[in-house]
């Protein structure tokens, strides 16, 4: 009888043992990467004169703001809105009425800015602080006092600029 319960033993004894001899581990590795792409996010506030009574030239300034890769070098130019001019720049009643106006890189506004055409220059350079610091320009603006302006009728006037950020 003794035979009996030493062979189911022994039995258990060499399956336990046969599947710790099969337990094998292995290992590989995998690479992770990422890269960071040259990216910039401009954002303008609108520029507006207020009224304009026709005795004095109106001087304002906005910011604009650029927000690009860390160390990413970029230019900003303005274009010359929609009569496409940048001596001066024009203001519209949605008609053919106009009031003469321009933007400056400078607050003595000496310097409009605009594409580096037909007397204007680009401004606005500068390297990226990191996508999640903004950069601020500012951009000076003047309403000219001139007759063109004083003979101008009534009413609302606007013109959209465009910003355009080379990097």
């Amino acid at each position: 009888m003794h035979c009996k319960r030493i062979v189911p033993l022994a039995a258990g004894v060499l399956v336990a043992l046969s599947g710790a001899a099969q337990a094998a581990t292995t290992s590989t590795t995998f690479g992770v990467s990422a890269s960071v792409a040259a990216n910039c996010i401009v954002a303008a506030t609108p520029i507006a004169f207020g009224n304009y009574d026709g005795t004095a030239e109106v001087d304002v300034s906005q910011n604009l703001s650029v927000r690009c890769t860390k160390n990413l070098p970029y230019t900003i130019r303005l274009n010359g809105g929609a009569a496409n001019s940048f001596a001066p720049r024009k203001l519209t009643n949605g008609g053919s009425d106009t009031l003469e106006y321009n933007l400056y890189t400078d607050s003595n506004r000496g310097t409009v800015w605009g594409n580096g055409t037909s007397g204007s220059t680009v401004a606005g350079t500068g390297n990226g602080m990191g996508n999640s610091s903004a950069v601020a320009h500012t951009i000076y603006a003047r309403l000219f006092n001139s007759a063109t302006n004083q003979l101008a009728p009534v009413g609302a006037y606007a013109d959209t600029v465009t910003v355009e950020v080379t990097y």
